[in-house]
């Protein structure tokens, strides 16, 4: 009987150690599915939240490429310079579209997605609020420039006069030289002093800004082709420039010689907006100026403005 009670008694602790252990594996097994589930729902809130945000950048880009486009329009108005800051919106418009495109594979793309979304607005936010403040000093500068004008009508009266000799000057320089097949046009000029700010003082003028279009260039004149922008007086002499580009152009009349301040390499396309910005050795004087714009083939178009 001793004998007996002795194997039930270690049949008891066995199977007492058993149950134990196997209460101890449930536990451990419990508290990992536990913990598994908990990260399990953990990430699926951060994706959900992550979703949400970036539908939200998505809605307050959509947001700032209005008001974008808004300062934009306005700043054309006023005459200002938008070419740098619309390419760079332009890509900051494919970063955006290529987002939307995709779909995120898991919590980790959704995260890039997110973060590249956050940097495209801060850069949104940046260029709409530096537009803003171009538009701010055009109009400044603008409501300046129109007193200066309402002073200018009652001093100058002999400013018609040579505005009309301008435009001889202009025409003739047109008819000798002839024009090309085709044309620049929209011709947009902009004088600029120290500080970035538009001027029409002559002791002020330190830079010139000229843009125009050509439209409608025949398929043979397409490809590489050379700009030349020369800049006279209302006496048709070029102003100075320590290294002025000597140049001869063949026009349909014959070869004409010219003294360009600046020669720019271009690829033509059937229509195209070009631009050059020339920083003057010396200021110019106080009088009227005429820009030529020239190919090879010929004078492609012209404009004039005034320094007081």
């Amino acid at each position: 009987m001793s004998e007996q009670q002795n194997k039930s008694n270690v049949y008891g602790i066995v199977v007492t150690v058993l149950l134990l252990l196997s209460a101890i594996a449930g536990y451990f097994f419990w508290q990992k599915s536990q913990s598994y589930r908990d990260q399990k729902d953990k990430a699926q809130a951060e994706q959900k939240t992550l979703a949400a945000e970036k539908a939200q950048l998505t809605a307050e880009l959509d947001s700032l490429a209005m008001a974008y486009s808004s300062v934009r329009t306005e700043n054309e108005t006023l005459q200002g310079r938008v070419n740098s800051t619309a390419a760079l919106v332009e890509q900051k418009q494919l970063v955006i579209k290529q987002i939307q495109a995709s779909s995120a594979k898991d919590i980790e793309a959704l995260r890039a997605q997110v973060a590249e979304l956050k940097k495209v607005k801060t850069d949104y936010e940046a260029i709409v609020k530096g537009l803003q403040q171009e538009n701010a000093d055009l109009k400044a500068e603008n409501t300046r420039l129109a007193g200066e004008n309402t002073e200018l009508k009652g001093s100058n009266a002999n400013l018609s006069g040579q505005v009309q000799d301008l435009a001889k000057q202009l025409e003739e320089q047109i008819r000798k030289t002839q024009s090309a097949t085709f044309r620049a046009t929209a011709f947009r000029v902009e004088l600029e002093r120290r500080g970035d700010k538009l001027t029409t003082r002559a002791r002020k003028a330190r830079e010139i800004f000229v843009s125009f279009d050509l439209a409608d260039v025949p398929q043979a004149y397409q490809g590489p082709q050379k700009l030349y922008m020369v800049i006279t007086d209302e006496k048709g002499t070029p102003i100075p420039s320590e290294n002025p580009t000597k140049a001869t152009i063949y026009a349909p009349t014959g070869p004409v010689e010219i003294s360009a301040l600046q020669v720019k390499p271009v690829v033509l396309e059937a229509t195209q907006r070009h631009s050059f910005t020339h920083k003057f050795d010396d200021r110019l004087k106080a009088g009227n100026y005429v820009i030529a714009i020239y190919c090879d083939k010929g004078l492609l178009g012209a404009s004039s403005f005034r320094l007081a």
